[in-house]
């Protein structure tokens, strides 16, 4: 056991106190801080406690010396030991278990690319046409493809917290109750969809969330839902600790800051399931900016919610991957769970990043150094590319410096994210509509630049490279 360091702090109260710094091993959360507190309390000339996941500790002011015995006898019945917490484990079945989630991940994606899940949505209708039977639709397909990268994480971290809670208090519930967490964020999502939606009908314009602010948005999610995969992964019980989590006076007003419901509150889930609207998704977006074109409310929120009712049986059936195994191999689960969540939580990261605009390694690699381009009569260049279901072609092209560009975009779907494309080196942030999209670029200088859609999700490069010596327009192929 931890040797229990005790220091003095001269006080202006007349009966002088002592505080007490106790590290706590294990403690992770807002509840973990509460329940450690509560059976603090308890001691004799206890004044007060408040303890710290995040720096593993609770801090101790007390009238008198505290008996190491009893100390250890009130943390241990709060669930915890005395100790630090490493910042990595030691347990080798954790890191077994994690080196197979990262191979279940690894041998998802691969059937993802494989199978094409991806291109669902394309050739399901026309928005303007199908009306909400196409809503409906693209929500099938978005709780199944790339919205559920954005979703996903949240509505498994989620879930997992609130069976993690189930299992440590021995509470047994219906499948309709395990999957209470997920059912309350899809409907708090299905409201939520619908009331934003009424608001863009009523709206009836145009409007495109800077790619910064969508930006600092994903990259905010994804760090959120790495630490919570972190903690159900068990990985590094130190930045367990730093899952976020709101003020205890906050919380308990919320309803999950008590230390009776873990890091799960009905509250909580909806207000996600709602705020989700604001995550960019390509389907979503679709939806949404149709819905800006009604002048609608009503049909604005009809198309909205609809849209969101598709997605719930993808969420539910995800969700539900925590209740269909056995209780013994539940923590198992939950780790291979963290794991998957961290890997949405660096699809997210990425994303942003790129959506930000800083360079990450090109998508299919680097373009060869002599462009391919046909140049007209005045001398500007012709790039073309083709924008499909899962992204752009070719991804990675080049063109030469000193010489402005007419890029065309033949756009053969836009039930597809990468129908929304942002190239932010020009000042591109454009939808896409069916067939060709033509913008003017100025002549640039040699370098390379990225352009993706509005979720980061999909992207390429335009490598810009000086011409030979001697060079005319003439000299190009085509």
């Amino acid at each position: 056991m931890s040797r229990v360091p005790t220091g003095h702090r001269p006080t202006a109260d007349p009966e002088p106190t002592i505080t007490t710094i106790v590290p706590i091993l294990g403690m992770t959360c807002r509840t973990c801080e509460a329940r450690i507190e509560r059976h603090v309390a308890r001691l004799p000339g206890v004044i007060g406690s408040k303890a710290s996941a995040a720096r593993g500790r609770v801090e101790i002011e007390s009238r008198g010396p505290l008996r190491i015995k009893a100390l250890d006898r009130a943390i241990e019945a709060a669930g915890y030991e005395i100790g630090e917490n490493p910042w990595l484990t030691r347990d080798g079945t954790v890191w077994v278990t994690a080196g197979l989630g990262l191979a279940l991940v690894i041998g998802l994606a691969t059937i993802a690319r494989i199978t094409g899940i991806g291109d669902l949505a394309a050739g399901v209708g026309d928005l303007a046409t199908g009306g909400i039977a196409i809503a409906l639709l693209l929500g099938l397909a978005a709780g199944v493809s790339t919205c559920m990268a954005m979703v996903g994480g949240l509505v498994l971290a989620l879930s997992a917290a609130f069976q993690a809670a189930r299992v440590r208090d021995e509470l047994a519930l219906t499948v309709v109750g395990q999957l209470r967490p997920a059912l309350v964020f899809t409907a708090g999502r299905i409201v939520g969809y619908g009331l934003f939606g009424a608001a863009l009908g009523a709206l009836g314009a145009g409007l495109e969330m800077p790619p910064l602010v969508t930006a600092a948005l994903m990259v905010g999610v994804g760090v959120v839902m790495a630490l919570l995969g972190t903690r159900l992964t068990g990985l590094s019980p130190r930045l367990a600790g730093w899952s976020p989590t709101l003020p205890m006076g906050l919380g308990r007003r919320l309803g999950f800051a008590d230390g009776t419901v873990a890091t799960y509150s009905d509250r909580r889930a909806a207000i996600f399931g709602a705020a989700s609207f604001f995550l960019p998704c390509g389907f979503t977006q679709a939806v949404q900016i149709f819905a800006l074109s009604t002048g609608s409310p009503p049909l604005g929120g009809a198309l909205l919610a609809t849209f969101a009712l598709g997605t719930a049986p993808g969420l539910l059936a995800l969700a539900g991957l925590p209740i269909l195994v056995p209780g013994s191999a539940r923590p198992t689960l939950l780790r291979l769970v963290g794991v998957v969540v961290l890997a949405f939580a660096v699809v997210n990261v990425s994303s942003g990043v790129r959506l930000a605009g800083f360079a990450l390694p090109a998508i299919g690699g680097v373009a060869g150094v002599t462009p391919e381009v046909t140049f007209t009569e005045d001398g500007t260049q012709l790039l073309t590319t083709y924008q499909n279901a899962d992204g752009y072609s070719p991804a990675n092209v080049a063109i030469y410096a000193g010489y402005p560009t007419r890029w065309t975009i033949e756009s053969r779907t836009t039930a597809s994210c990468a129908a929304f494309i942002v190239f932010p080196k020009f000042g591109v942030q454009a939808r896409l509509d069916l067939g060709p999209n033509v913008f003017d670029l100025a002549a640039m200088p040699a370098g390379r630049f990225d352009y993706m859609c509005t979720m980061g999700m999909y992207g390429g490069s335009i490598t810009i490279v000086d011409p030979p010596s001697g060079f005319t327009p003439g000299d190009t192929p085509g």
